[in-house]
């Protein structure tokens, strides 16, 4: 004779004990197992309206980004200088640094003409209250009575500062025209 199972015997010829596995769950446990449930469903909604909340954020500072380029376009320093923080600093395709005075400065200049700045193509990702934007940018015109056509990678930097996004960096680097070989 067998010793005492707490499971019923199987119906199968062999006589095989069938494990069943019943699983109850206790009073105070499925008090705790609701709670986690709860909390697992209360931190994936966070999750989801943070990315929500981090999706409109870029959306924004990339509007922020395209209006630069009609400023630029426009020669419009009042916009620019909204834009920039008082700290703004930029490295150009030559390498030279200018402060946001300086760079207002250059965009002011009568021998400065503008007339196209546009982005090709920009992504955002955004860390709480910074983002950093990455594109192509191509723009022409005539600076200083040469004419230019360029086409630049840049990173723009943008920090909220007093609950508005602003300019902090911005780097550009010049993606040289492909020559075609002779």
């Amino acid at each position: 004779m067998r010793p005492h199972s707490p499971y019923p015997e199987s119906s199968n010829p062999s006589n095989e004990v069938a494990c069943k596995e019943v699983f109850v769950l206790t009073k105070p446990k499925r008090i705790i197992a609701a709670g986690m449930a709860f909390l697992l469903g209360v931190a994936m909604a966070t999750a989801w309206a943070r990315q929500r909340s981090r999706s409109d954020e870029g959306s924004h500072v990339l509007a922020l980004d395209n209006s630069w380029n009609r400023a630029l376009e426009t020669k419009d320093t009042k916009a620019l200088d909204l834009l920039l923080a008082d700290t703004f600093v930029s490295v150009d395709i030559d390498g030279s640094m200018e402060t946001k005075r300086q760079f207002l400065a250059g965009i002011k200049a009568p021998d400065y003409h503008p007339s196209q700045a546009v982005t090709e193509q920009s992504t955002v990702e955004v860390y709480g209250d910074s983002a950093v934007v990455v594109g192509v940018f191509r723009s022409k015109g005539v600076d200083k009575g040469k004419t230019y056509v360029n086409r630049e990678r840049f990173v723009d930097t943008w920090v909220k500062i007093n609950g508005t996004w602003k300019c902090v960096a911005s780097v550009t680097v010049l993606i040289p025209s492909k020559q075609s070989s002779d």
